[in-house]
């Protein structure tokens, strides 16, 4: 598809988006769980424009962006980290990374900690479209500015997921489970 048919149909699509209320923050398995936990990255700020190289591959340099966190509730067995982005012109949001079993004594992941093969014992799980490891924002090119929202949930126990478990399957097993949670949101726009 040439750059400038990709752009008509981003800006045909403009108002077409999955919707932050399909985001895991907003669904049944986090609710209830204290939005406690404090998440943030040097590269940007909450809401503010990600840097370029964060971009997904043909956009950027498609490289995880350094995360670090606070305010995490006793009794956490591990934190999952999921990444979605609830503007794209699709039914469901779309997961740019989905990680479990970082433990609860870390409190940062580096830049780059979130490409394959990971780092043990984090687990990377598919993302949208089957993708493994983090795939950076690369919104349709005239589409308008796409959040991305880094979505961190500390769990009272375990969770114990094979690597290719999905987003329903990672949610499913933090229902019930969740003691705490925090966002970062970044943007991203291809004019």
């Amino acid at each position: 598809m040439t750059w400038s048919l990709e752009r008509t149909i981003g800006r045909a699509l403009r108002g077409v988006r999955a919707g932050e209320r399909k985001l895991a923050w907003n669904g049944a398995a986090l609710a209830g769980a204290p939005d406690a936990i404090r998440l943030a990255s040097p590269a940007f700020g909450d809401g503010q424009d990600m840097p370029h190289r964060f971009a997904g591959t043909g956009v950027g340099d498609n490289v995880s962006p350094a995360l670090y966190w606070s305010g995490l509730p006793e009794g956490a067995a591990e934190l999952v980290l999921m990444v979605e982005d609830p503007d794209a012109p699709l039914p469901n949001p779309v997961v740019h990374a989905l990680v479990t079993g970082i433990p609860p004594d870390w409190r940062a992941l580096p830049e780059g900690a979130l490409s394959l093969p990971g780092v043990p014992p984090m687990v990377i799980h598919p993302g949208s479209f089957g993708r493994v490891g983090y795939a950076g924002p690369r919104p349709v090119c005239g589409h308008g500015s796409h959040r991305y929202v880094f979505q961190l949930v500390a769990v009272g126990r375990p969770l114990g997921l094979p690597s290719n478990a999905k987003r329903d399957a990672v949610l499913a097993a933090i229902a019930g489970n969740a003691l705490g949670r925090g966002r970062l949101i970044g943007r991203y726009e291809r004019p």
